[in-house]
């Protein structure tokens, strides 16, 4: 899948997409390993597009239509070692195999490490630091607000919706920050689109954590660190948007001089307090 993944990325790399297009592209790079395997009307389902505009897709990618998009894709899938592997396994063992591919993917992307140690820079310089995620991505919000906190001194959890959010944005802002972390995962709520305009009309820098380099709240001007989510069960799992999580408040860690300073004064009053068993 890693090798699945990163083919489709680089067919897509460098080609202006229209917003359908993007949510074409979202979907094969989420579905790396059916892609080479899926009709233009199934695509088109999965996508919520036309089928029309998944011709235009392949034609915008260089190709004569469709169908040369997909023996590219089917014949780069016959060259790749253990393609379609675990077959044979449980279907919750295949979902666990799936999963670490993810994280290989994930971990060959941060061979380059210059996007998350950016990204970290921003968030460390902002005060207040506000994270966003809502519905499915409030955990992963919570939780990288949770270790935040213990290094960075005013850390603002936004994992609810309504008119709110978007105050407490412009709060924030007013109140001297300088960038917004989001966690953007599917499906994608109309809510965090709006709430990110809010936070670029009012001079925010934002990194998103999402799933695709094409997740369609994202914005040219973002910094955008992508880490794919699972779809192997009922509902997507996020293993590898947390593991990109933690590396990214690993890089904010890196970036703020105080980050020791203040997680040993954390563990010392933790430690008076009786907070922790043993």
């Amino acid at each position: 899948m890693e090798e699945s993944s990163a083919r489709l990325l680089k067919l897509v790399e460098g080609h202006r997409l229209t917003p359908a297009q993007r949510r074409i592209a979202h979907c094969l790079v989420r579905r790396a390993a059916d892609a080479p395997f899926l009709s233009s009307v199934e695509l088109a389902e999965l996508a919520g597009v036309s089928q029309p505009s998944v011709t235009r897709f392949a034609v915008a990618l260089g190709f004569d239509g469709y169908p040369a998009l997909r023996r590219a894709l089917r014949e780069g899938a016959e060259e790749a070692p253990g393609a379609r592997a675990g077959g044979g396994a449980h279907p919750y063992q295949q979902a666990v195999l799936a999963e670490i591919e993810q994280l290989r993917v994930l971990a060959a992307q941060l061979a380059d490490p210059g996007p998350v140690e950016r990204a970290g820079r921003l968030l460390a310089g902002s005060r207040p630091l506000p994270v966003l995620g809502l519905r499915a991505a409030a955990a992963q919000a919570r939780g990288f607000g949770y270790f935040a906190a213990k290094v960075h001194p005013d850390v603002r959890v936004l994992d609810e919706g309504g008119s709110v959010l978007l105050d407490r944005i412009e709060a924030a802002a007013a109140a001297g920050a300088g960038a917004l972390l989001c966690f953007a995962l599917p499906r994608h709520p109309r809510e965090v689109r709006e709430a990110l305009a809010v936070a670029r009309r009012a001079g925010l820098s934002v990194v998103t954590v999402a799933d695709s380099a094409f997740a369609p709240v994202a914005e040219p001007g973002d910094v955008l660190l992508a880490a794919p989510v699972g779809t192997a069960l009922s509902f997507d799992t996020a293993a590898a948007p947390m593991m990109l999580g933690r590396v990214l408040l690993e890089a904010m860690c890196d970036a703020l001089p105080d980050a020791q300073t203040r997680l040993e004064e954390f563990d010392a009053r933790a430690e008076e307090r009786g907070v922790f068993l043993g």
